[in-house]
């Protein structure tokens, strides 16, 4: 009753400033003949140049990207941070052209992440944009190696389906999997009602690019401690028809096909993705198969009015190898844990989501968006263990005002939304019998053992402004109020040895405000500095106790995070140079106390702090008409501690934080030419970092180096073909690509810490795109 009661105010209160706005915005501004957007985001962009080729007259787009042309014909169209293009124009047609992002000016580009649309150098949070040009720089396999190229971002993966994605250090206590870092995908939360997180089974070469926010930003985004990934698919271009198909081949049994097809109008567009991944893996019990197909399309309806569509599918069945003991990692590294190959465990899951998005602009000061979505996501699991079936339905909307105004002749600009999630969650887990029947016949259902249903609810109401003091200051000042709670329902037989452990759980209002401050020091140059206020709920599995009750003492972790940085383009754009340096405090540490081989209690243990320093640079060598020869460095230094810790009879306090890497480097040097040939050497460095609490056993710090080129031509005006190669730790290193924090050992069996990395190994492959 308390969240229907929630959601009918909510939505009263939304409809109710749509109306006021609406009056108030009645006369509505002119609407001009072409508009201009973002073709990633598709954020309308302002102040962009436009040339009439034959007489050089010019024109600059309004704030909502508008323009308006007299005569017909060749346009130039120019914007720093995007690329040049030339379209054809006539002045009695209405005309929406898509420009891409330059990935050699990044912090020109507009971001839309903080749903206020900015250039990224007037940004006043850590903000990284992970472009097309980062993706393409390896294989479209796996996230790990276009993450861990973000400073601050590590992203460990013990198998393609076992991955541990941390953002300045939060989140690498989960033993398996990503939380309390929340992820998008279009406007589209991919992370469930307990603060986890899935991103890996997506299809890289759907995405256009990936806006990452570091640090606790709740103002927007409600419960994420680590910060915010935003995945951007690959919008379907107008005006243009093509088909673009791919195969991959690698070295342990890759093959990949995948088919790209764009259909666009002048006004309707859609693009179409489908892709098939298998691999034999490297490990034993490593298969891997995957599906993913992906629609997007978007509708013009009207000057004021957008529509876009969105359907991901996912079909997953992957075994899983698990991690291994230091014995068998230093001289069996194939090998898988012994249970799991006998037990023959592995994955099996279907996922998908569906959104439809609205945008309606009321005036040139005032829109909406609003975005309705669903999804589900159904996986059967064999483990060693026991056998564990999970079906999640989740639902949803997020609906936000834009406003564009001014106050004492001065830009504000301010977003006000609410984001309303419900998620139904059953769980069963059975008896295996694998032990039971001859070898190698893998797992076998047995008794249930248990049977859940839980329902987790949340809403976030938030509000966040920029207001330009002046031509160089904007101040940004935002407020989140966050509400959770679980309802959970055991429906397995009660027993004696089986208590009922029904019950509620619902946190106290947790308000989040967000202050920042930006400063252009010139065009080049900015500073900004920030404070902000996040939380991460806890998932209802840590609040049961061993009896069966609900620990309502537990609290949610929280954390104020204080950062300066800055971000300077100089040279004439030759030099991208940016930094920051922060402090992520947090309180009411949560720990997964282990009690049994698979039971776990949660317990408030005590307060970290995050201190770190992130630095990225890109510099263009060689800047030619025919070739471009740049590199890149990023470096991570992270000096994380337990500042309270203790755990039962055990102090931990003053120690390093468990499973984060004390220093990472990455650095590279990119080939681009106009003759077809490009190409890149990436260079890794990952520090050690303690595996356990006590600080007792370090992991070894490896270094890592990846290599890929190829050749692109146009075989016709239509047609264009692209073949690539490369290898991946081409030095042959020996490295732990996962660890298993806190391990222990059961039935007289060494811990298991090690998730072996891939050896060198290659992939290759062929890409033919044609342009209808």
């Amino acid at each position: 009753m308390y969240y229907q009661y929630l959601n009918v105010y909510f939505s009263k209160k939304i409809f109710f400033l749509i109306t006021i706005f609406q009056s108030t915005f009645s006369s509505f501004g002119q609407i001009e003949s072409n508009k201009i957007i973002d073709s990633g985001n598709g954020t309308p962009l302002s102040n962009v140049i436009v040339i009439n080729t034959k007489t050089h007259d010019s024109v600059a787009t309004n704030l909502n990207g508008y323009f308006k042309i007299l005569n017909s014909g060749n346009f130039l169209i120019k914007k720093r941070g995007y690329q040049e293009k030339v379209v054809e124009l006539k002045h009695d047609v209405y005309n929406i052209i898509q420009l891409s992002i330059n990935p050699s000016e990044l912090n020109e580009i507009i971001i839309n992440s903080k749903h206020l649309p900015k250039k990224l150098k007037r940004a006043t949070a850590s903000i990284h944009i992970v472009s097309s040009k980062d993706i393409n720089r390896s294989n479209h396999i796996n996230f790990n190696n276009t993450l861990n190229r973000v400073p601050g971002v590590f992203m460990q993966s013990g198998a393609l389906n076992t991955n541990r994605i941390t953002i300045r250090g939060i989140g690498s206590r989960n033993l398996f999997g990503t939380a309390k870092i929340r992820a998008y995908f279009k406007d589209i939360p991919l992370t469930n009602g307990t603060g986890e997180t899935s991103i890996e089974d997506f299809e890289l070469t759907s995405i256009s690019r990936i806006e990452i926010i570091k640090g606790a930003t709740s103002s927007i985004y409600g419960a994420g401690l680590g910060g915010t990934i935003n995945i951007i698919p690959e919008n379907a271009l107008l005006n243009q028809s093509s088909l673009n198909t791919e195969l991959s081949i690698g070295s342990f049994g890759l093959i990949k096909g995948s088919i790209n097809a764009n259909f666009g109008a002048k006004k309707n567009s859609f693009k179409v993705v489908y892709s098939n991944t298998h691999s034999d893996g490297y490990r034993e019990n490593n298969e891997y198969n995957r599906q993913n197909f992906n629609l997007l399309s978007n509708h013009f309806l009207s000057k004021k009015d957008e529509l876009s569509f969105l359907l991901s599918y996912i079909d997953l069945k992957a075994f899983i190898p698990s991690s291994i003991n230091e014995n068998s990692y230093l001289n069996s590294p194939k090998s898988a844990a012994f249970t799991w190959k006998q037990a023959q465990g592995y994955e099996d899951s279907k996922h998908g989501v569906f959104g439809v998005s609205w945008n309606h602009q009321y005036s040139n000061k005032l829109k909406q968006i609003t975005s309705i979505f669903t999804s589900f996501r159904n996986s059967y699991e064999p483990r060693p263990f026991n056998i564990l079936e999970e079906n999640t339905t989740a639902f949803g909307i997020r609906s936000r005002l834009l406003s564009y105004s001014k106050v004492f002749n001065k830009n504000l600009n301010w977003t006000l939304g609410l984001e309303l999630f419900k998620d139904n969650y059953k769980s069963r887990t059975f008896d295996n019998l694998y032990e039971t029947i001859p070898i190698g016949s893998g797992s076998i259902e047995g008794d249930k053992l248990s049977d859940f249903k839980e329902k987790r609810n949340y809403y976030n109401a938030f509000f966040e402004a920029n207001y330009e003091v002046s031509k160089k200051t904007t101040i940004t000042i935002g407020l989140n109020l966050n509400e959770t709670a679980y309802d959970l329902k055991d429906r397995f037989p009660f027993s004696e040895s089986n208590v009922d452990q029904s019950g509620k759980f619902k946190f106290k209002s947790v308000i989040s405000p967000k202050l920042g401050i930006s400063y252009l020091f010139s065009k080049s140059s900015s500073f900004f500095t920030s404070i902000s206020h996040g939380f991460s709920p806890i998932s209802l599995n840590d609040t049961l106790l061993p009896d069966g009750q609900i620990n309502t003492n537990l609290k949610p972790e929280t954390g104020w995070n204080f950062e300066i940085g800055s971000r300077n383009s100089l040279f004439n754009d030759r030099l991208q140079l940016n930094v920051a340096l922060y402090r992520l405090d947090i309180k009411n540490l949560l720990v997964s106390r282990r009690t049994a081989l698979d039971q776990f209690i949660g317990i408030n243990a005590g307060r970290t702090q995050h201190d770190g320093l992130e630095f990225a640079m890109n510099y263009k060598l060689i800047q030619k008409t025919s070739f471009l020869l740049s590199t890149f460095i990023n470096y991570t230094l992270n000096d994380f501690t337990f500042k309270t810790f203790i755990d039962d009879q055990d102090n931990f306090s003053g120690n390093k934080l468990t499973g984060v890497p004390s220093n990472i480097i990455n650095g590279g040097i990119d080939l681009d030419s106009k003759f077809g040939v490009y190409g890149n050497i990436n260079f890794q460095h990952v520090g050690s970092m303690p595996m356990t609490d006590s600080n007792s056993l370090y992991s070894d710090s490896y270094n890592l180096t990846n290599i890929k080129f190829g050749y692109q031509a146009n075989l016709n005006k239509k047609l264009k073909l692209n073949i690539f190669f490369g290898l991946n730790n081409i030095f042959d290193e020996a490295y732990a690509s996962q660890i298993l924090i806190n391990a222990s050992s059961f039935g007289g069996n060494a811990p298991r810490y090690y998730y072996p990395g891939e050896p060198i190994n290659y992939y290759s492959g062929v890409n033919l795109n044609y342009v209808f």
